[in-house]
């Protein structure tokens, strides 16, 4: 019987001879031995030994050699597991961009809310208020979804993944709705300042129990230059103004350029500010843009992040092939 590492061999009498044209043997009387190999799969041989006329017949099973169902089983792995690193490196630079945004959203709607919340009071509606709320909301769950994606990309759990497609799948709800608040407010904004400013400035400044709106209202007239909802003439029926609390002012001494006690007893020019369209020209203009930016970053990130959903199915899909 021949004898050689990797071969498979059987005993044939005188005449079996079996040709491989890409491959040959020679035989002595120690066996058989291979000098020449091909890329085949599999391939047979024969040699005929000096001893009894017996021939060798050779089986020699080749695994890296022509693709067969193994090979390209092979391929294909590899193939998948570069399409995965390269989605795992577009989604990592997705979620960076989708957690900066996320910082970006909660920081805008924490500055509307700390910076310009002395402006809340004089408003008819919460809207304004409620969608400040939102993105803060919505900028926090991103930024902790942010430090998930960068665990499920790194792990490559799938569970991980399933539940980052779900919290982008929510943020993109919320920022939506948020978005949503911001056009409608805006929409109406001008008719409720006109029908609640004026009111609040004559009816509730200086009153007992509205102490929050007196600041207010005098924080606005302070920060905008202005007087009065449309002039400074709008204070001559203010409840506060005509009542003995004012000690003669004509108007409150927020409106007065340079404020000191009782300096709204003189209404000039000189001494209180003179605003063409008064305080709500200037409080309209100011909400109308802070509004189209809540909306704005909103909308951005909101689309920003049908990118990631996208990208996560596809990461999800292929890792659910690679394993199974």
């Amino acid at each position: 019987m021949c004898h050689y590492p990797h071969l498979q061999m059987r005993m044939l009498k005188d005449g079996g001879h079996v040709t491989c044209p890409t491959y040959h043997t020679s035989c002595d009387r120690s066996g058989c031995e291979p000098r020449e190999s091909d890329s085949r799969s599999s391939c047979t041989s024969s040699c005929q030994t000096t001893r009894s006329g017996w021939a060798c017949f050779l089986v020699w099973k080749v695994q890296l050699q022509q693709p067969g169902p193994a090979a390209m089983a092979h391929f294909k792995t590899e193939q998948d597991d570069w399409l995965i690193v390269y989605l795992k490196y577009l989604l990592f630079v997705f979620n960076f961009f989708f957690w900066v945004g996320g910082a970006a959203v909660l920081a805008v709607g924490v500055w509307t809310l700390v910076e310009k919340s002395g402006y809340l009071s004089v408003l008819a509606s919460s809207t304004f208020a409620a969608s400040a709320y939102i993105l803060i909301f919505a900028g926090a769950l991103v930024m902790a979804t942010g430090f998930l994606g960068f665990s499920a990309i790194l792990q490559e759990q799938k569970g991980c993944l399933s539940t980052y497609f779900c919290l982008l799948l929510v943020i993109f709800l919320v920022e939506l709705v948020a978005a949503v608040l911001a056009h409608v407010y805006y929409q109406r904004l001008s008719d409720e300042l006109k029908q609640h400013l004026n009111r609040t400035l004559t009816k509730n400044y200086g009153q007992l129990g509205a102490t929050q709106i007196t600041a207010s209202v005098d924080r606005l007239q302070q920060d905008f230059k202005c007087c009065g909802s449309n002039s400074s003439a709008d204070w001559q029926r203010s409840t506060y103004i005509l009542s003995q609390e004012a000690e003669g002012r004509r108007v409150p001494d927020s409106c007065c350029k340079t404020v000191v006690v009782l300096c709204g007893r003189r209404a000039h020019p000189s001494n209180i500010y003179k605003v063409e369209g008064g305080c709500l020209t200037k409080l309209e203009q100011f909400l109308a843009d802070h509004l189209l930016l809540m909306g704005a970053v909103g909308i951005g990130v909101a689309c920003l992040q049908i990118c990631g959903m996208v990208l996560t199915c596809c990461l999800h899909q292929r890792l659910q092939r690679h394993f199974y």
